[in-house]
C-alpha cells in the first residue's frame, strides 16, 4: 500500500498499519522528505516499484487531485482521500462542487473513498488504511459497520459489547463509491455475518434496491440507523400529505420497502448488529422474561408496550416443566419472576429458563445484573444461560437492566456459547424489535419522480374528473355561477355540499357548505364569495373518514400516505407511508395498521366499510400518479368518506408541472 503526505495524518496511518498487524509493503510517497515513519519515502507516485494496492492520500484538495490522477494513470487499486473542502463546503466556496467533480473525472475507473473520510478498516486480515486511533481487534467473522462520518466511525470500534467488527468504512463525501456499493462488495465476504449502516442520505435508489436483493439472496442481514433530511424533498406544500409524510416517512418507507431494519441510536445500532451477528434475525415477536425479580418482570412488561413486541401466556407444557423446576412457591407467568430459591443451582436454572425458551417463542430473554464489587456468585446465571442455549438451540439472551452491570468479560463468555449479551433492556427490546423486521425486499423497483416544476394546481372538480377516469369514485357534482347554483342543482339528488371554486383549504376559508337542500343552494352559493360554486351530492351513509395522498419526495421516490382523515388528520397523526408501486397487499397491511382500523371493520356495533373498495380507491390514486409520474407532484383526497358499499372521495387536490 502507499501513503501519500508526510503530515501526522500519514505518519498515524503508517503506525496503525503496522501495529495492526499489516504484513505487506507500505510505500510513502513525499517530493522532499527521505523519510516517513522510518520507513524510505519515494520522491512521487510514478517513482513507486510497483501500482500499489490502496492508496492513503493526506494531502490538501487541490494536491489529490493531482494524485488521484496519477495513481489512475499507473493503475492502482484505489485510494481514500482524506481531505476535506469538497461539495461539504459548498456554502462556504462555491467552487468546492466543481473540485469533487474534477475528483471524480481524474479518477476514471479507480474506485476512490471520499473525500473527506478516514478510509476502512478490515480486521479479518489485518490491514488498514486509517489516520487516527480504533478500537478495532483482529477477528475471523464478524460485522462490517458503513458510515459517512469518520467520527462516528472512531467511536463505534471503540465499543466492549462482545461485538466482533469485520470491517469499518467511511465514504464522506460518496464522490463516486457509494455505501450501497461498498456493502454489495462486503457481501461477496462470506466471513461477514451482517452490515450496520449509518445513512445520511440514499443517493441512487437502484443501487440499494440491488443491495438488498443480494443481501438477502445471501442471508446477511442490513439494520439502517438513518438521520438527516433531505433538503429536496422540503418543498412548500399544501396538502395534509405532504406536512404528514415529510422527508422522514419517505426514508422509513425505503427501508421498509427494502426489508432493513431500522433502528434511531448507536447503542441500539450496536446491540442489533450484535443480535444479527449471534442468532441473526427472529422470525416474529414473541418474547418470554425470566427474572428472579417482581419489579424486573414489571419493568420489562412495561417497556414493551411501546413497541410491536408480545409476551405470550405460558403453554400446558411450558407450565408443567416450570412447576417441576420451580416447585410449588412460584407464581408461573409470563414475564416470570422465578425467585432465587433455585439461585446457585445452574443445573435446576438451566431446566427452568429451557422451558421457557422455543415452543412458539421467538427470543428468550433472562435479566441478570452483574454487580461491580464481585459478581462471582452470578456465575450460576451465566452458565445456566449457556445450558439452555446449548439445550433448546434456541434464541436466547442474557440483559442487564443497565448497560454498565454487563461486564465485557462475562459478554464474551456468554457469545462463545452463542447466547446473546444486551448491554441495557431499553437497547435489548430494541434490537430485538429491529431484528424481527428484517424481510425479503420488495419485487416491484420503486416509481423514480419527475424534477419539472409543478406550478399547476387544479381545481377540486378538475381533480375528481382526472381521478375518476382512473377508477376513483366521485360524488355526481357540477361548476356553476352563484346566480345558477339553484337550477344547476335541481338534477341531483338528496342535500348538497357547496364549496367556492379557488381557495385551496376551502374550511379555513369557509367557503364548504354542507348539507344543504335545493331551497338553500342558491342564497348558500351566493354567501360563499367566490365567482362560481361546486355543488355536488352528499354521501350520508359514512362509518369512518380516509386520507389517501402521494407526494413527490425526490430523495425517496412517490411516497403514499394513508391515514385518519377529515379536518382533524394533522392533529390525529394516524398514518402509514408506502413507496409506490404498492401492491393490494401492502395497501391492506397498511390500513390494519392504523389505529382507526377498528373503525373499518365496524366498531361498537356499528357497520364496517368496503374495505375492497377503500384498497381500490388507494390503487386508482397510485394508477394516476403512475401515469403522470414525469409531471405530478401532489395528490390528495381528504376525505375519502368509506361506507359499507363504497368509498368515496369527497375533495381532492392535484399538483403537477
Amino acid at each position: 500500500m502507499a501513503v501519500v503526505g508526510g503530515g501526522t495524518w500519514c505518519t498515524a496511518v503508517i503506525e496503525q498499519a503496522e501495529r495492526f498487524g499489516f504484513d505487506g509493503a507500505i510505500w510513502p510517497v513525499h517530493p522532499t522528505k527521505p523519510l516517513i515513519a522510518n520507513l524510505g519515502a519515494f520522491p512521487s507516485i510514478e517513482d513507486l516499484p510497483a501500482a500499489p494496492d490502496a492508496t492513503f492520500i493526506g494531502v490538501n484538495r487541490s494536491a489529490t487531485l493531482e494524485v488521484v490522477s496519477a495513481l489512475a494513470r499507473i493503475g492502482a487499486g484505489g485510494a481514500v482521500c482524506f481531505a476535506s473542502g469538497f461539495a461539504e463546503a459548498a456554502a462556504e466556496d462555491c467552487s468546492s462542487v466543481d473540485l469533487q467533480a474534477q475528483l471524480v473525472h481524474a479518477a476514471g475507473d479507480m474506485p476512490i473513498l471520499g473525500p473527506n473520510c478516514y478510509g476502512f478498516i478490515n480486521a479479518l486480515d489485518q490491514a488498514l488504511l486509517w489516520p487516527d486511533q480504533h478500537g478495532c481487534t483482529p477477528v475471523e467473522s464478524g460485522v462490517a459497520i458503513l458510515t459517512q462520518s469518520s467520527n462516528i466511525a472512531i467511536n463505534l470500534t471503540m465499543q466492549q459489547r462482545a461485538l466482533p467488527i469485520a470491517y469499518t468504512v467511511t465514504s464522506g463525501n460518496m464522490a463516486q463509491t457509494s455505501q450501497a456499493e461498498v456493502a454489495q462488495a462486503l457481501l461477496d465476504d462470506p466471513r461477514v455475518t451482517a452490515i450496520g449502516l449509518h445513512v445520511e442520505g440514499f443517493g441512487d435508489l437502484r443501487q440499494w434496491e440491488a443491495l438488498a436483493a443480494k443481501a438477502y439472496d445471501r442471508g446477511i442481514p442490513l439494520v439502517a440507523l438513518k438521520v438527516g433530511a433531505s433538503d429536496q424533498a422540503r418543498q412548500a406544500t399544501i396538502s395534509h400529505t405532504a406536512s404528514l409524510a415529510g422527508t422522514d416517512a419517505g426514508a422509513q418507507a425505503v427501508l421498509d420497502r427494502l426489508g432493513i431494519a431500522r433502528v434511531t441510536a448507536l447503542p441500539d445500532f450496536l446491540e442489533t448488529l450484535k443480535m444479527l451477528h449471534l442468532q441473526g434475525p427472529i422470525s416474529g415477536n414473541r418474547l418470554a422474561s425470566i427474572s428472579c425479580s417482581g419489579g424486573e418482570a414489571s419493568l420489562i412488561a412495561d417497556m414493551a408496550l411501546d413497541t410491536d413486541l408480545t409476551f405470550p401466556a405460558l403453554t400446558d407444557a411450558q407450565h408443567d416443566n416450570l412447576r417441576n423446576a420451580l416447585g410449588p412457591m412460584v407464581a408461573l407467568a409470563n414475564p416470570l419472576d422465578y425467585h432465587t430459591y433455585i439461585w446457585r443451582d445452574s443445573e435446576t436454572m438451566a431446566e427452568a429458563w429451557s422451558s421457557m425458551a422455543g415452543d412458539g417463542i421467538d427470543m428468550t430473554l433472562s435479566i441478570v445484573d452483574y454487580p461491580l464489587t464481585n459478581s462471582t456468585d452470578w456465575d450460576c446465571a451465566t452458565d445456566a444461560a449457556l445450558k439452555a442455549r446449548a439445550t433448546t438451540n434456541a434464541p436466547f439472551g442474557i440483559v442487564a437492566t443497565l448497560p454498565e452491570l454487563m461486564p465485557p468479560q462475562t459478554a464474551r463468555a456468554l457469545a462463545e456459547g452463542g447466547v446473546v449479551p444486551f448491554f441495557g433492556l431499553r437497547e435489548a427490546l430494541a434490537a430485538i424489535e429491529a431484528a424481527q423486521r428484517i424481510r425479503a425486499p420488495h419485487t416491484l423497483p420503486i416509481c423514480m419522480p419527475g424534477s419539472s416544476d409543478a406550478g399547476v394546481l387544479l381545481t377540486e372538480a378538475e381533480a375528481k374528473a382526472e381521478l375518476a377516469q382512473h377508477g376513483l369514485i366521485v360524488p355526481r357534482n357540477c361548476i356553476a355561477s352563484a346566480e345558477d347554483a339553484e337550477l344547476a342543482a335541481q338534477r341531483f339528488e338528496g342535500r348538497f355540499a357547496v364549496k367556492g371554486v379557488g381557495p385551496a383549504h376551502k374550511t379555513e376559508a369557509n367557503a364548504v357548505h354542507l348539507n344543504v337542500d335545493l331551497s338553500n343552494v342558491g342564497m348558500v352559493a351566493r354567501s360563499v364569495g367566490t365567482q362560481t360554486v361546486l355543488i355536488e351530492e352528499m354521501v350520508t351513509d359514512g362509518v369512518a373518514e380516509l386520507l389517501v395522498g402521494i407526494v413527490r419526495d425526490p430523495a425517496h421516490g412517490f411516497v403514499m400516505t394513508l391515514g385518519a382523515g377529515g379536518v382533524l388528520t394533522e392533529l390525529m397523526q394516524d398514518t402509514q407511508s408506502l413507496l409506490l408501486p404498492a401492491t393490494a397487499e401492502d395497501i391492506d397491511a397498511a390500513l390494519s395498521r392504523l389505529r382507526c382500523a377498528r373503525l373499518l371493520h365496524g366498531y361498537r356495533g356499528k357497520p364496517g366499510t368496503d374495505l375492497v373498495a377503500v384498497r381500490d380507491a388507494a390503487l386508482a390514486i397510485q394508477t394516476y400518479v403512475l401515469a403522470h409520474a414525469e409531471t405530478v407532484s401532489e395528490v390528495e383526497v381528504n376525505p375519502l368518506i368509506c361506507t359499507p358499499t363504497r368509498a368515496v372521495a369527497v375533495d381532492a387536490l392535484i399538483r403537477k408541472a
